[in-house]
């Protein structure tokens, strides 16, 4: 039986594209994201479980899911 191995992800923000509207800080159940000088999100990898929700409540498109090197 084969097995297949999950990789963690993180939420990455692209911030030159970032609008700064905040939307992904709202969703975040552990608080990782912080509006940075009120130019784009940044997002805290120690605290980020890889969720998504930030990803998904993007209205830019500008958050993605990177698979995390061990």
């Amino acid at each position: 039986m084969e097995t297949k191995i999950r990789r963690k992800k993180k939420a990455s923000v692209e911030e030159a594209l970032c609008v700064a509207c905040g939307c992904c800080r709202k969703v975040c159940p552990k608080q990782a994201i912080e509006i940075w000088k009120g130019v784009t999100a940044r997002i805290c990898a120690e605290k980020c479980i890889g969720c998504g929700k930030c990803v998904k409540e993007c209205p830019a498109s500008v958050i993605s899911l990177q698979e995390v090197q061990p």
